[in-house]
C-alpha cells in the first residue's frame, strides 16, 4: 500500500490557540515533517484554515486527533498525494 506524502485539509478552529501555536502543535506530530497553514476566512467565532502536511508517511488519524484536541474540526480533505514522490499539480483547460 502506498504511503501518504502530502495531505491538504480544510479545518475550522477557534481563535485560540493562535494560528502560530496551532501550526506549531501540529508540526510536532511524529509522521509530519512539515506543515503550512493559511488563513482562508475569519469569522466572529472561528477561523477557516487550509493545512498542508508533508512527510514520508503522513498519519491522518494522528493529525485529526491533534486538531480536535486543540478545539478544531476537520471540514474536508482537499488533496492527497501518495506514492514514491509527490506529483506536481498542473493546470488544465478546466482550471
Amino acid at each position: 500500500m502506498s504511503t501518504v506524502r502530502r495531505l491538504v485539509i480544510d479545518v475550522l478552529k477557534p481563535h485560540e490557540p493562535s494560528i502560530l501555536e496551532f501550526t506549531t502543535q501540529l508540526s510536532g506530530i511524529e509522521s509530519v515533517e512539515g506543515v503550512t497553514s493559511s488563513l482562508i476566512e475569519l469569522d466572529k467565532e472561528v477561523q477557516n484554515v487550509k493545512l498542508t502536511f508533508e512527510g514520508e508517511d503522513v498519519a491522518f488519524d494522528a493529525i485529526e486527533e491533534r486538531i480536535e484536541s486543540l478545539g478544531g474540526t476537520v471540514h474536508s480533505i482537499d488533496q492527497v498525494a501518495c506514492g514514491e514522490y509527490i506529483v506536481a499539480d498542473h493546470p488544465t483547460l478546466q482550471d
